[in-house]
């Protein structure tokens, strides 16, 4: 089980992967919304926003925080881990129901082009 450490360099990685993109995923990484990531094994949630292709001021809160973000994420560590390093593809994840994805139509499709 991944561990909240592990999370949050997971989600540092893929912010760092965002200031990288280009093209269609950089036209995505440069969405300005609220973002939670739910961890929900270990009952943590990171939020934080989506801004200037980064996700910054990321902070983890104890449970489900009571202001909903734009853009809700709701997964295991593990999966959380697998999607970042590559071993696990998003829209396998989502289809299986492994991932959550709360948020506008228009901001999921551009979203899954990030992940």
């Amino acid at each position: 089980m991944a561990t909240i450490e592990e999370c949050r360099d997971a989600l540092d990685r893929f912010s760092e992967n965002l200031a990288g993109a280009d093209g269609e995923a950089g036209s995505a990484a440069a969405l300005d919304r609220s973002l939670s990531c739910r961890i929900t094994d270990l009952d943590v949630t990171f939020v934080g926003r989506l801004k200037d292709g980064r996700i910054r001021d990321v902070r983890a809160v104890p449970g489900v925080p009571a202001e909903k973000a734009e853009i809700r994420l709701s997964m295991a560590g593990d999966d959380l881990l697998a999607m970042v390093g590559g071993d696990l593809h998003f829209a396998k994840a989502w289809g299986s129901g492994r991932v959550k994805v709360q948020a506008s139509l228009r901001d999921v499709l551009r979203l899954r082009s990030l992940l």
